[in-house]
């Protein structure tokens, strides 16, 4: 597979965990909106600076962005989805918010080990 291609997956991918159509995407790193649907078609090779604007609008770390999944059964693709989900909700949120996220996410999966436990 292409490294273009790969990259256009992981652009759509993380795209769609956001909820984000393509027109979002393009006007979030003041891109064209044909311009991001040829670059997640593998049609396109961007520059690293384009690359850049791009991660940076999906609000991702680029150590995330560049996980990298060849290789991977269903499960594990199914479970990176739900983790770019969760990384798009929260990306966006202030540090008093994630403090808060993290106790509820503790609280909760303490319940959870401790009921398991029994």
């Amino acid at each position: 597979m292409r490294l273009s291609t790969l990259v256009g997956d992981r652009i759509r991918s993380l795209r769609k965990a956001k909820g984000w159509t393509q027109e979002q995407l393009a006007e979030g790193s003041s891109l064209y909106y044909s311009y991001v649907g040829g670059v997640e078609r593998g049609e396109r090779n961007i520059s690293l600076e384009t690359l850049g604007e791009i991660v940076m609008a999906l609000q991702v770390p680029p150590m995330e962005f560049f996980r990298n999944e060849l290789n991977t059964d269903d499960d594990a693709k199914a479970h990176r989805r739900a983790l770019d989900e969760h990384m798009a909700m929260i990306s966006s949120r202030s540090t008093e918010e994630l403090e808060m996220i993290n106790k509820l996410n503790r609280d909760i999966f303490n319940a959870k080990d401790s009921k398991a436990g029994q």
